[in-house]
């Protein structure tokens, strides 16, 4: 039987979200980093990030502009450093909702807090951002293509029917947090984490939302290779 959750408190206009927890999985991002602690926290009162063995400071300039910081000695991977967190911030009695998001300053706080909106107001268990339910996002034809392919992929694998598989910008609330206990360390851990929140049976929707592709979040593993990586990962796992 799931966990009893409570009623989540609303959040009035200005005021920071106490009872949301924000996990940022966190490498080598310290130029950007801040920016993005910095903007989360207008709205957020707990962000953590977990450094998963970073070497350039990152930790240091996320902890500097308010966040919590978990650290992994060693470089583990995305998947692993979104257990950490997770784990974290289900921890904390005061947590009703885990919102994961990107590092790399891809992501919007906009589109973050209309989904919790979202999750609150429909009384959802999970929201799955997705660059594809809108025309907002420009990711390329042949990444697109190769997105598209790993949607498709993981549909089958895992009976959802999502539009955007490798999203990582979610909300979920602590009963859906609950069922998340992902071993894929790897990018296949995006397809591993949407298993098991369906298997958890809580209803869920997908929300539209604008991944901006920079030129630094393409040098930082959002090109057309590590897409193809991504599908592959998934494939053989």
């Amino acid at each position: 039987m799931a966990p009893m959750v409570a009623e989540p408190s609303p959040v009035l206009p200005g005021a920071l979200d106490a009872t949301t927890w924000v996990v940022i999985p966190l490498y080598n991002e310290q130029s950007v980093i801040g920016a993005v602690v910095t903007e989360l926290r207008q709205h957020f009162e707990h962000i953590v990030c977990v450094d998963d063995g970073s070497t350039d400071g990152s930790a240091e300039t996320a902890e500097a502009a308010g966040a919590r910081v978990l650290r992994h000695p060693h470089n583990l991977g995305q998947g692993a450093a979104l257990q950490t967190g997770i784990a974290y911030a289900r921890s904390q009695p005061t947590a009703e909702f885990l919102v994961t998001f990107d590092a790399d300053g891809q992501h919007r706080v906009v589109d973050a807090l209309a989904m919790l909106h979202q999750a609150r107001d429909e009384n959802l268990g999970v929201v799955f951002g997705s660059r594809f339910l809108d025309d907002r996002t420009k990711p390329g034809v042949l990444k697109k293509i190769v997105l598209k392919t790993a949607v498709a992929v993981t549909n089958l694998t895992t009976g959802l029917t999502l539009t955007d598989a490798h999203n990582g910008l979610r909300v979920l609330r602590r009963d859906a947090a609950e069922a998340v206990n992902l071993k894929q360390d790897r990018m296949a851990h995006a397809t591993e984490i949407v298993v098991q929140l369906g298997r958890s049976g809580l209803p869920w929707r997908e929300h539209p939302v604008e991944v901006l592709y920079t030129d630094y979040s393409k040098a930082k593993g959002q090109s057309l290779l590590n897409s193809i990586n991504i599908l592959v990962d998934l494939i053989i796992n």
